[in-house]
């Protein structure tokens, strides 16, 4: 029998809203947060309507916010923001994932969400999970306000699947996704479940 690996997309999928502006919003409150928006509408509008590139839309917009900021801050603010929102978890995502876990499949977690945010929300389960998200890009300690890696969207997150599980033909692939970023994993699954749990 094949071993198993469940992937989840995070944001909308083991949430109850995006963390990418929920972050933004946390560190800055809602003044600095409305004024940097206000900013960049035009272009969030044009990569809502898919004229312009979604990872350089969001690039651009945690190049505003974070650039220049020491990674110690960062992190320090990441955490916090897991600690007062963890009940954005989905509780039937996190049973999801402990039963995968009981069983003694592999899970990892694939999202554009930057990955220093991402990860304390799974403290608990002690690195037992991987996290492949988009990782930022960090020089002397401090924020460039670039991105590391390609933006874990689309295309990227089967190559993130594939890179932490290679040997394809070896295990079933579970994922759960909820977005347009999702559907190629999806479609990469044995079994794909195109819904947030509720």
């Amino acid at each position: 029998m094949k071993s198993k690996v469940y992937a989840f997309d995070f944001d909308g999928t083991l949430t109850t809203r995006d963390t990418f502006l929920a972050f933004i919003r946390f560190v800055y409150g809602e003044g600095k947060f409305l004024r940097g928006i206000m900013l960049y509408s035009p272009i969030l509008i044009l990569m809502r309507l898919k004229l312009f590139p979604n990872w350089k839309a969001k690039q651009m917009v945690f190049s505003h916010f974070f650039k220049g900021m020491s990674i110690d801050e960062f992190n320090n603010h990441c955490r916090q923001f897991a600690a007062k929102h963890s009940n954005i978890l989905r509780t039937k995502g996190v049973g999801k994932i402990r039963e995968a876990l009981a069983e003694g499949s592999r899970v990892i977690i694939v999202s554009a969400s930057i990955e220093n945010w991402v990860r304390p929300f799974f403290d608990e389960f002690d690195g037992q999970i991987r996290i492949a998200c988009t990782k930022i890009d960090v020089r002397h300690d401090t924020i460039t306000g670039k991105f590391l890696t390609m933006n874990c969207y689309g295309q990227e997150k089967v190559k993130r699947i594939e890179r932490a599980f290679p040997l394809r033909d070896t295990y079933e692939l579970i994922v759960y996704g909820d977005s347009q970023g999702d559907k190629e994993m999806l479609a990469y699954a044995d079994h794909g479940y195109y819904k947030p749990f509720r």
